[in-house]
């Protein structure tokens, strides 16, 4: 029986997507239940940045239906990208070591200290069972020539029972005999190696779309659109990953969706398409194309509001 498959977007609070997509007069506080109401999971971003407190995170727990389920972005350190002292917790900080340039060096003692914060503020979403995957989105420089894959076994192991899913964005890890190294190595951890839809090119930082099943529990796609100027030189968000996906492109997604679903028991599919409305348009339209029901359009009466 095909594993079910889940769609939704990377963000429900991007300045574009919130200026576009929602109605005008909805309080932000409103955003997610709405939300809520038309996809049944979504990536929380802004874990990328501060890891959330337990009373926001009971709240977004609570004001979302049974069923509801969240990925949530590792913070950029955890991820090895840049980071800074102020975007650790507070009581983190007087022990972490920074750089001559006041960039946070990653220990063991740090990463493990963070791990389990993260896993402990969002108890109210594993205890009420929307609790998705964790999404650990590597950054470029995370090349092979500078780094090992045993350096990401610590935290996989730390973050267990939990599944979590690497998104390389070096495709040196999957080119020749790497590739056959780098998915054991997350087969070997029972983490998922992220699928992506993504500009055309062969530049280090475009993944080639490799559909790859590591661990029968979950699969993972995440489109970022395919503009490939944008993508490599654009400085917003908007610049780099704007892009309005055509049917035929969609149904090209939808294909490899489906033929995930035939090897995993759960298929997170999200757009990261982040330019005004185009990432929840294009979700919408890949339910109504893998045969789910896209829920009620953005003028629709919207319901659950103003939830304490």
């Amino acid at each position: 029986m095909p594993g079910r498959i889940r769609v939704g977007t990377s963000s429900w609070a991007d300045p574009g997507f919130v200026e576009e997509w929602y109605p005008q007069d909805l309080p932000a506080r409103d955003r997610l239940a709405w939300y809520a109401e038309r996809f049944e999971a979504v990536e929380v971003n802004s874990s990328f940045y501060a890891i959330p407190e337990w009373r926001t995170v009971e709240r977004w727990a609570r004001i979302t239906p049974a069923g509801f389920t969240f990925d949530v972005k590792l913070h950029r350190l955890l991820s090895r990208h840049a980071a800074t002292l102020d975007s650790l917790p507070a009581d983190l900080r007087e022990h972490a070591e920074t750089n001559a340039r006041g960039r946070l060096r990653l220990t063991p003692e740090l990463e493990a200290a963070m791990a389990d914060r993260l896993v402990a503020e969002l108890a109210p979403l594993s205890e009420a069972g929307k609790l998705g995957a964790f999404l650990l989105q590597l950054t470029p420089a995370f090349a092979p020539k500078s780094h090992g894959l045993d350096e990401l076994a610590p935290l996989i192991d730390r973050l267990a029972p939990h599944t979590v899913a690497v998104e390389f964005r070096h495709r040196g890890w999957v080119r020749d005999k790497r590739v056959e190294r780098a998915l054991d190595f997350l087969s070997e951890r029972g983490a998922a190696f992220v699928c992506v839809d993504a500009p055309p090119g062969d530049h280090v930082p475009i993944m080639p779309p490799l559909d790859a099943v590591t661990t029968d529990r979950l699969a993972y796609l995440r489109a970022h659109g395919r503009n490939t100027q944008g993508y490599l030189h654009g400085k917003t968000v908007a610049e780099r990953f704007g892009w309005v996906y055509s049917d035929d492109e969609l149904r090209e997604i939808a294909a490899r969706v489906e033929g995930l679903a035939e090897q995993a028991q759960d298929v997170r599919t999200m757009f990261n398409n982040n330019r005004g409305a185009d990432a929840p348009t294009a979700a919408r339209r890949l339910r109504e194309l893998v045969g789910q029901d896209p829920g009620p359009p953005p003028g629709a009466a919207q319901g659950r509001l103003s939830v304490p």
